[in-house]
């Protein structure tokens, strides 16, 4: 009886944890960005792969640096519609709840002549990127490959007539870069049966399974036959089951076994190994201490995702080095994005940052590729109780650590002015410190169970962002 009562009692929960689930499902609104609180929330995770599992990540976990790209029909717009500037790039139509009919015209005059597919993956290769995920299908529904399941595609429906989301696999083939593909399997605006569009179809009661069985499937299906992509990149989960996700990722692998899958397959707190390869955290927000599970910061050059003519607010590339450290200094790697043109450009002030981040990369990149996380720990800073509420209070981030067997990386942000700096204890005994660009340097430092202590020269040896390596 008492067994009996047990079994009963680990029903009941799981029932009242599914039922849990699914309405935190059906009550998220995703806006322009998506947060950590999409998600659940920061978390340190739980990891422990498989051996197969282990296969499938490693030359991600390898990589840590990647790009991005949101093109597409929003890309025309430029952050205006009919001279009047917009909001939200390829949101923009949802937040301004633009008529569906008007945006889909814009296929009639899309025509990237100048897209080049190699040019594309040289910058990546110029940059120190290992890999690329590129918007198959965005929340508008256009698909910007040749889609035998819908005709409104950049190959039926434009006078542009090519699949550059072929021409990109074949490019980065031959360059050597691990391809990906992004698609929205729940958000299109364009089907009165998908997910997102609450303004276009006033009264109509949707269908989301037909929407799933009838395009998302399917265009899932014939991406993955066809591109056999390394990465598939899912976004914005609305209304997708526990059970609608399971079959997603059997459908995936079943295909192309070896496919990484990202956790906004599902909304809630990332679920690492179980159904995705690994977790993501919210768009231009890392996580803020080290996650167990391997993970992708996802983030812009500017503060949009597709191109916007209006959008000037660059980020220096100081700001972009500390994001791609932070993030592998935390178990993670970085996913920059860049926003094409309508005409199939990606203009110099995204290719001026990323050749300058290729260039520093060259000097350290050994510091950052298949570099582990932090070798100390404490340096983030810490959650505390305030005001009733677990919250976390960051330290300054003056350094970030990266390691390797026998090594450990410490990147400086801000330089001591007083030439020491001051690290926390290590359990190996460092053998020697030095500048990675300048071997024959070696610094002088004191070793204690209190901590490490670095003396430094004066000025820093690279105006950008210094690397020291200590050995042990």
């Amino acid at each position: 009886m008492n067994r009996l009562h047990i079994l009963l009692r680990r029903i009941l929960f799981y029932i009242i944890g599914i039922t849990f689930s699914l309405s935190i499902q059906a009550q998220v609104d995703f806006g322009e960005v998506t947060s950590l609180d999409h998600f659940g929330g920061p978390s340190t995770g739980i990891y422990a792969p498989t051996f197969e599992e282990s296969q499938r990540i490693a030359w991600f976990r390898e990589a840590k640096y990647g790009m991005f790209i949101h093109w597409g029909l929003y890309s025309l717009m430029a952050g205006y519609w009919k001279g009047t500037k917009v909001t939200g790039g390829e949101w923009a139509i949802k937040m301004h709840k633009l008529p569906i009919e008007e945006y889909r015209a814009l296929a009639g005059t899309f025509n990237p002549q100048k897209f080049n597919a190699d040019e594309w993956v040289s910058l990546m290769k110029k940059a120190g990127m290992k890999y690329v995920v590129i918007t198959s299908k965005h929340h508008d529904g256009f698909a910007m490959y040749h889609s035998s399941v819908s005709k409104y595609n950049i190959v039926d429906a434009t006078p542009f007539r090519r699949d550059p989301i072929m021409e990109l696999k074949d490019a980065c083939k031959r360059q050597g870069i691990k391809f990906g593909l992004y698609y929205s399997h729940a958000q299109d605006w364009n089907e009165p049966d998908g997910y997102g569009n609450n303004w276009s179809w006033p009264g109509y009661k949707r269908d989301m399974n037909k929407y799933l069985d009838e395009k998302s499937l399917p265009q899932i299906q014939e991406l993955c036959e066809r591109y056999k992509p390394d990465i598939i990149w899912f976004d914005t989960a609305g209304e997708i089951t526990p059970e609608r996700a399971e079959q997603i990722v059997n459908l995936c692998r079943s295909i192309v076994p070896q496919v990484l899958i990202n956790s906004r397959l599902l909304i809630g707190k990332p679920k690492g190994k179980n159904l995705t390869d690994y977790d993501g955290s919210g768009d231009n927000e890392a996580f803020p201490i080290y996650h167990q599970v391997p993970w992708e910061l996802c983030g812009t050059l500017n503060k949009s995702w597709a191109y916007k003519k209006w959008d000037t607010a660059f980020r220096p590339v100081k700001e972009l080095l500390f994001n791609l450290i932070d993030a592998v200094s935390k178990n993670g790697n970085y996913l920059l994005n860049v926003g094409p043109t309508g005409e199939g450009e990606i203009l110099s002030p995204y290719s001026s940052r990323l050749i300058e981040i290729g260039k520093w990369l060259k000097k350290y990149g050994d510091a950052v590729y298949g570099c582990s996380g932090t070798a100390f720990g404490d340096e983030y800073g810490s959650f505390k109780v305030v005001d009733g509420k677990k919250s976390f209070i960051p330290k300054p981030a003056e350094w970030r650590s990266t390691a390797k067997p026998g090594k450990v990386f410490i990147h400086v942000f801000n330089w001591p002015a007083d030439g020491t700096m001051m690290l926390p204890p290590l359990n190996k005994k460092i053998r020697k410190a030095r500048f990675i660009e300048n071997s024959r340097h070696q610094l002088t430092f004191t070793q204690t169970p209190v901590g490490i202590t670095l003396h430094l020269p004066e000025k820093s040896p690279d105006s950008l962002l210094p690397v020291l390596e200590l050995s042990y």
